[in-house]
């Protein structure tokens, strides 16, 4: 059984660069470029496409540099160099088509923006902010209710005044 479209990579024309792999890091798990850009924040096909725009040599450069910011790297300055230049040969040259999209990604990702752009408008202004409704009140109230209870059912006197205390004694009447 195949996977649907939204939830498979496709074929990229940078997928051999991305995969490619960079070498251990210093705990000993095996990194691609794809994990390596990844780690750095950044988006992994996007930086594809920007390093295979560049001339080769700033190509390798630019990757070099990701390279020497990954925490723990074990590589030396000469290393990083080295093995930016055999990745950056995996890029294929020039402007390359991008993945194609499902409708149905096309429309997640259009979906997506609109909430980033209304949640950062949202934040901006304390009037959109959402408020609690009586549904909401009602239940703390009944939370509230029902702890009070509970703590009352714990209390060796059903009080919920000290248990250390004692009622004075009453004399006893003698037969």
């Amino acid at each position: 059984m195949t996977l649907r479209p939204e939830y498979s990579l496709g074929h990229s024309a940078y997928n051999d660069f991305l995969f490619g792999p960079l070498g251990s890091d210093a705990s000993g798990i095996d990194l691609t470029v794809l994990s390596a850009l990844t780690r750095l924040d950044l988006d992994p096909w996007q930086e594809a496409a920007r390093l295979a725009a560049l001339p080769r040599e700033e190509a390798v450069e630019a990757l070099a540099r990701h390279i020497a910011r990954l925490p723990g790297h074990p590589w030396t300055a000469i290393e990083v160099v080295k093995i930016a230049a055999r990745l950056i040969a995996l890029l294929p040259k020039g402007a390359v088509a991008a993945i194609p999209q499902t409708r149905e990604m096309r429309e997640a990702a259009r979906a997506a923006a609109a909430a980033s752009r209304s949640s950062t408008s949202a934040s901006t202004s304390a009037s959109t902010r959402p408020r609690a409704s009586l549904s909401t009140w009602i239940a703390w109230a009944a939370l509230a209710v029902a702890l009070c209870v509970l703590i009352l059912q714990f209390m060796p006197d059903g009080t919920l005044g000290s248990s250390d205390r004692r009622s004075p004694e009453r004399p006893t009447r003698a037969a």
